[in-house]
């Protein structure tokens, strides 16, 4: 018999079902965590939150669906463990808002509240990639919502739902390099879905067969590339700590405190409301986050793990996956976009780092290493981390040609002179020749007063460096800085000029600082975002 409503206790059920079939194949998921970071367990992170939730919901003696939702939300938000489980929670926080004001709800008041819990946890992350749970969830919603408009009875609609997801988690891969060349799907949307399909057998009576059965895992649909034609896997190194934490306190403001935390981190979670925020982020500086925190409210439920440990571990794991290739490329860069962008041109491991967090020769051996070749191009993009890399030539018994790029266009120009029919010592030269062709500006605020070549220079005023050596211009407004830096750099002159704008630029500021550009030069001007902290515009001329 086919459930058509669903009340409070109906709910609280459905997801103790669905938690207990997400433990049993919790050591499966925790398997292929593999994406962003291995900053954590995924299966036993959704897990724990889960068992978080329906302790909460379990105190709510109210039938009332809206108010067990509700409940689960609350508990989710408090339990939430590592980047998997804090979207869990944002799932939850949708849920309970799309089911505000129900006593009860049929398959189409649960498919609109899918909708709801698929854009709450959408908007709760910073930058959100697909191919990940978010889609998972995206995917299901709208198979539940065409569903509920033939059928509303509340197992039918969920069964569409489940189907969805399975096949989205399939899919998966294919929107992931990383996933497909580790040969996986995503872990965190494998948990929704098995965590949905346990909420639907209970809905089908089903719950007594689970006791004697195991979830069915999904795989990759197909591989799109055969594993031998594969380059290396894109693989961001974790570095640093994965700090998770609750903020009570009155009148929080979210937005503010995502935009303040996104300069000192990335990974960047912020859920809540205004008086109970929880907060995932990645940090070479947690003690700098909780400062921060602990100005706005109280702390709970602190958590700071080294991902440095957990990184050898996803290393161990990883190794033997990874395809061989001729030559692998290793480099340094900070920032979402930045991440995105190198990732999108190809094959290279990623580590974090760059000006006032540059790592050190043992992560860079350690990068080196774990990279699927014996033949490697390390690309520094930065000056103080030129001479770093350097040493790592002597450490390791693989052959290594450091590309002394001393900034992110730099990297970027000789990323894409790389050719794959040429030979280490031809690439390196051919990579190098193309670095020397590009110019550099980077603008930022100057951190103290001084002089230099005789510009006096205010403690805040804005600055503009040119490759990486030379200050060219100061001025108190940002547009004004970047004109003259660009008019000293000869940018009437080049033939491509792109700006990469940082954290806290908005994207219409940089479009409009590009139409300046355009009229003052009569440049092609490109503009990309780079998402880099400290310097508000890296300015590439070519």
């Amino acid at each position: 018999m086919k459930t058509d409503l669903a009340d409070g206790q109906t709910l609280k059920e459905m997801f103790a079902s669905g938690t207990a079939w997400l433990a049993k194949s919790a050591p499966d998921i925790n398997a292929i965590n593999v994406f962003p970071v291995p900053d954590g367990d995924t299966g036993t992170n959704m897990v724990l939150t889960m068992e978080f939730a329906l302790e909460e919901a379990k105190s709510n003696s109210d039938n009332q669906v809206s108010s067990v939702a509700k409940s689960l939300a609350h508990g989710a938000l408090m339990g939430a463990r590592g980047n998997s489980g804090v979207i869990l929670s944002q799932f939850f926080r949708g849920l309970a808002k799309g089911l505000e004001g129900k006593t009860h709800c049929d398959g189409g008041d649960f498919a609109r509240a899918l909708a709801k819990a698929s854009q709450t946890a959408y908007k709760g992350i910073a930058n959100p990639v697909e191919g990940t749970i978010l889609t998972v969830l995206k995917d299901a919603s709208k198979a539940a919502q065409e569903a509920a408009k033939n059928d509303d009875a509340l197992v039918s609609v969920v069964e569409v739902a489940v189907k969805s997801a399975e096949d989205s988690v399939a899919r998966t891969p294919s929107l992931l390099p990383v996933l497909r060349d580790a040969g996986v799907v995503d872990a965190g949307g494998q948990g929704l879905y098995i965590l949905l399909d346990g909420a639907l057998q209970f809905l089908k009576g089903e719950s007594q067969k689970m006791q004697y059965r195991r979830p069915r895992l999904v795989v990759a649909e197909a591989e799109l590339v055969p594993r031998a034609a594969q380059r290396p896997t894109q693989l961001e190194t974790p570095h640093g700590y994965c700090a998770n934490f609750v903020l009570e306190g009155q009148n929080l403001d979210l937005d503010k405190i995502e935009k303040d935390l996104k300069k000192k981190g990335q990974s960047l979670i912020v859920t809540g409301d205004d008086t109970l925020v929880r907060v995932h982020i990645h940090s070479f500086e947690p003690g700098e986050i909780l400062k921060y925190a602990t100005k706005l409210g109280n702390l709970h439920e602190i958590t700071i793990n080294n991902m440095d440990d957990q990184h050898a571990e996803f290393i161990k794991m990883q190794k033997e996956r990874m395809p061989s290739v001729d030559i692998a490329m290793v480099t340094v860069a900070t920032g979402d976009g930045f991440f995105e962008l190198l990732n999108s041109l190809g094959d290279i491991i990623i580590i974090p780092g760059g000006q006032t967090m540059n790592p050190s020769v043992h992560e860079l051996w350690q990068a080196v290493e774990s990279a699927p070749s014996d033949n490697i191009i390390l690309l520094p993009n930065n000056k103080n981390i030129v001479s770093a890399a350097s040493q790592v030539q002597s450490l390791t018994s693989k052959k290594v040609k450091v590309i002394p790029t001393r900034n992110i266009p730099q990297g970027i120009a000789a990323f894409l002179a790389f050719g794959y029919d040429l030979n280490l010592e031809q690439n390196a030269k051919a990579m190098e020749k193309a670095m020397n062709k590009v110019k550099a500006i980077e603008i930022t605020r100057a951190a103290r007063e001084t002089c230099l070549k005789g510009l006096k220079i205010r403690r805040g005023q804005f600055i503009a460096i040119l490759n990486d050596e030379d200050l060219i211009a100061r001025a108190d407004k940002i547009g004004d800085v970047i004109l003259e830096a660009l008019g000293k750099a000869g940018a009437e002159k080049v033939g491509i000029v792109t700006v990469y704008y940082g954290a806290e630029i908005k994207g219409a500021e940089a479009q409009e600082m590009a139409q300046e550009i355009r009229d003052r030069y009569q440049a092609e001007v490109e503009v990309v975002y780079g998402g880099q902290p400290h310097y508000d515009y890296i300015i590439s001329l070519e």
